[in-house]
């Protein structure tokens, strides 16, 4: 991320501000906060999640991130609630920090359009 000093302080400071509020400060990892998104997405805030289901939030957080950038589309809601999307583009090929950046910016953007950081 050092190639977009923005970015960084961007996410410096999303992933401070969601550590206080979700993990008393204790520092938040990508996947940490793939998993809130999800959990934000399906809407089923105050339950448990089985390990499989975990992962399963993650997908949604990552398909839902990157909906903007055309590689995913929201297909449907199955009726126990969860979203599925559909692919549109596939994803390129990218070195593990590459994809690191992009989730990190992909990230940032879904946390910037719903006015929770600037």
């Amino acid at each position: 991320m050092s190639r977009d000093p923005l970015l960084k302080v961007q996410w410096d400071t999303l992933q401070t501000k969601l550590s206080i509020q979700f993990a008393d400060g204790e520092a938040l990892d990508l996947d940490a906060i793939l998993f809130l998104i999800g959990v934000q997405e399906l809407g089923q805030i105050h339950r448990s999640y089985k390990k499989d289901q975990k992962l399963e939030l993650m997908h949604i957080a990552i398909c839902k991130v990157l909906e903007p950038y055309g590689y995913y589309s929201f297909d449907f809601v199955d009726d126990d609630g969860w979203p599925h999307y559909k692919v549109e583009n596939p994803l390129p090929f990218l070195k593990a920090g590459e994809q690191s950046v992009l989730m990190k910016e992909a990230i940032v953007n879904y946390f910037s359009s719903s006015g929770f950081i600037e």
